[in-house]
């Protein structure tokens, strides 16, 4: 009798404790679809804007968000604002399922007795974004160039193919200071916010049937916040990745939009990537809290 009561125990003991980096991975991953899926026009629009020619005659209007939205509808069609979600997909699919795994991994690694406080937060988000960022940033740079509009690819692995034939495979790594510049304090400021925001409510709040809504404005507040902290990395990341060859290193991209555009050309595109980065952030958050809950993981 009693050994029929202990392995019902030692079979969800087992099933709790099987890889739980490669469960926290697979969540990571589904999240990371349909936050994608959803939010890729936006990225869209936000690439075109920061890749515009500067052809304008002084005083003429601003091209905005609208604009652009309504070009590439007249001219591509609809499904024209989902160019280069294939990329997208090969970029968020496995890079998000990195970013969360080695998060989870760092987490229970140094943080298994104690949450992170403030600054700890800020070093785990950003770590676990360097490892996801260096890992993908080939697949990154071929997804840029999809939206930009300069370039006829016709396939991802053709893509990767004539970059490596026509520009060496360093290419593939290009912009890979400005990413980490961009996305390395993105996260890390995102996580520190979004921590920080949860901690703050009450436990019943967070742990009632309402938690999916909580956690997802905790992340939108949280988004908010970092995205417009990198956003002119964003910038400068975009130029260099879309024309390598006009600028050989970051530096020479952040001279050239500051001598054409000023100031205020470091901000080209921050509505669409604040709501897509806010919103993606929000949304593969509250799915991967939530996947992860029910697999019986903290997450």
């Amino acid at each position: 009798m009693q050994e029929k009561q202990d392995s019902p125990a030692k079979a969800s003991g087992g099933q709790g404790k099987a890889h739980p980096a490669l469960k926290a991975f697979m969540c990571g991953s589904l999240s990371g679809t349909c936050s994608t899926l959803l939010f890729q026009p936006l990225d869209l629009l936000k690439t075109r804007l920061q890749t515009l020619q500067n052809n304008m005659r002084p005083g003429a209007p601003r091209v905005g968000m609208v604009t652009v939205f309504f070009n590439v509808v007249r001219t591509e069609k609809l499904l024209g604002l989902w160019k280069g979600v294939s990329p997208s997909f090969m970029r968020c699919i496995p890079g998000v399922g990195i970013y969360f795994s080695t998060f989870y991994s760092l987490k229970q690694h140094f943080f298994q007795e104690r949450p992170p406080n403030a600054g700890e937060a800020v070093l785990l988000g950003a770590g676990a974004r360097c490892v996801a960022g260096v890992a993908m940033l080939p697949i990154t740079v071929i997804k840029t160039r999809f939206e930009s509009g300069r370039y006829n690819y016709v396939s991802v692995f053709g893509a990767l193919r004539n970059v490596c034939e026509t520009e060496g495979p360093r290419a593939l790594f290009s912009g890979l200071t400005a990413t980490l510049l961009r996305d390395a304090p993105f996260s890390g400021i995102y996580v520190m916010f979004y921590s920080q925001a949860k901690r703050s409510l009450p436990q019943e709040v967070t742990s009632s049937a309402f938690s999916p809504l909580v956690n997802f404005g905790c992340g939108v507040l949280a988004g908010v916040l970092a995205s417009l902290a990198t956003q002119p990395a964003d910038v400068v990341k975009t130029h260099v990745q879309v024309s390598p060859a006009l600028y050989p290193r970051t530096t020479d991209a952040v001279r050239f939009i500051y001598t054409e555009h000023g100031l205020s050309g470091f901000f080209r595109g921050a509505v669409p990537r604040s709501l897509r980065r806010t919103l993606m952030a929000a949304m593969a958050w509250t799915v991967y809290e939530q996947l992860m809950a029910r697999m019986g993981l903290k997450s």
